[in-house]
């Protein structure tokens, strides 16, 4: 698997019991490409997504993420994407601000907090929401506070699982922040 890849993908199966969840998948993208994976529910897209990001193990099958192997180096791979899972975690009871902060100091990157909160305030339409409960945000803004969250450490390769599934009242706008930031990346 060579290195000129965000994401390089071999042979991939994932088993769950008798049921086949994803079944010889193999693909390759290459860096600064914007991909969908295209299928009906049940295809194995969120399956595939989560084993790229290192939460689910493949049955078989190998996988390259900007490339670091990782059976062998998923915590460096992890460093170098961002993921939007489809429902993300976020807390009600936290403000944007806050969740952002506590997620910046997980990551280790608080001495440049102020520079990645304006950023991901900027690119995300934050600005009026930072200091809001979380709980009290509509479905569209709080997906803008999970693709914040995906976007805080500056990631190269971004993973987004139905980015505008539950966000129907502000689809549009976000599928425009979503092209803006393939365009950053």
């Amino acid at each position: 698997m060579g290195t000129a890849s965000a994401i390089e993908a071999r042979g991939l199966e994932r088993v769950f019991g008798p049921f086949v969840a994803v079944d010889d998948v193999s693909f390759s993208v290459p860096r600064g490409q914007v991909v969908a994976l295209l299928g009906p529910n049940g295809a194995g897209k969120s399956t595939l997504m989560r084993m790229l990001m290192g939460y689910l193990p493949p049955t078989r099958g190998q996988i390259s993420i900007n490339g670091f192997r990782l059976e062998h180096d998923r915590l460096q791979a992890a460093e170098t994407v961002g993921y939007l899972p489809e429902n993300g975690p976020l807390y009600p009871d936290m403000s944007p601000r806050e969740s952002l902060r506590f997620l910046s100091r997980a990551r280790g990157i608080d001495g440049s907090f102020a520079e990645r909160l304006e950023a991901v305030t900027d690119v995300c339409s934050l600005e009026a929401l930072l200091d809001r409960p979380i709980g009290t945000l509509s479905k569209g803004q709080r997906q803008r506070v999970g693709l914040a969250q995906a976007l805080l450490h500056d990631p190269s390769l971004l993973i987004l699982d139905e980015p505008t599934a539950r966000s129907e009242e502000h689809t549009s706008e976000l599928q425009s922040r979503l092209h803006l930031v393939c365009r950053l990346l």
